[in-house]
């Protein structure tokens, strides 16, 4: 059985897989809050930008007013987690994707998009995450890390196709980024990961490189 959680954590919610993130965090013990507007954000511990479609989930930000709130919310060390297309939105720097599209630079890294390939190639493995137990990770249209500044760390790593390591889970201080997506499996290893995160920013003071 999880941990409960007493956490309150957000889940974006204007495009993709909220209601699978809404669940495992559920599952978790967190309260839950579904973020469509400014207002959504206030009294939040944490928050979860969801897998989905970039281009859609930028323009959707802009037009309910959230993409400054959101930068003043993360710029103020409030815990994020992202997967997939929620990757591509924390990272720093992201390549062969369009001039319009919105990046919150939570994170030291560089991300390129569809890295795996298209629909047709996405697929499921297991992978150790953060150095303990193997996790069911799945991975549709997926990116990957392909540079990992000095203070962030690699969680979990898969090979390409000419066997070499690319990074796809990451954290550094407050942000945790996955390119595949837990939340469509039964696991709730990542999950937890996340909101111990949370925990460890609410009981001290400063902003963590990992959880201990």
């Amino acid at each position: 059985m999880p941990q409960a959680s007493t956490a309150r954590i957000g889940v974006l919610a204007v495009q993709g897989n909220f209601r699978e993130h809404i669940a495992h965090l559920d599952a978790c013990g967190a309260e839950t809050v579904r973020v469509r507007r400014p207002a959504d954000l206030e009294g939040i511990s944490g928050l979860v930008f969801p897998g989905g479609e970039t281009t859609a989930m930028s323009n959707l930000i802009r037009l309910h007013e959230l993409e400054a709130p959101l930068r003043s919310a993360l710029a103020g060390g409030l815990p994020v987690y992202g997967s997939c297309a929620g990757m591509i939105l924390l990272a720093g720097e992201v390549l062969d994707t369009r001039d319009d599209a919105i990046n919150f630079s939570a994170l030291d890294i560089t991300v390129r998009r569809n890295a795996f390939g298209r629909q047709v190639d996405s697929f499921e493995t297991e992978i150790p995450f953060d150095g303990g137990d193997r996790i069911r990770a799945v991975f549709i249209r997926a990116p990957w890390v392909e540079k990992v500044g000095p203070e962030a760390k690699v969680l979990a790593e898969v090979t390409d196709a000419s066997g070499a390591p690319v990074a796809v889970a990451v954290q550094q201080d407050n942000a945790l980024v996955t390119s595949f997506h837990p939340e469509l499996t039964d696991d709730l290893s990542v999950h937890e990961h996340f909101l111990q995160m949370v925990n460890f920013r609410a009981e001290g003071p400063g902003r963590p490189s990992a959880v201990p």
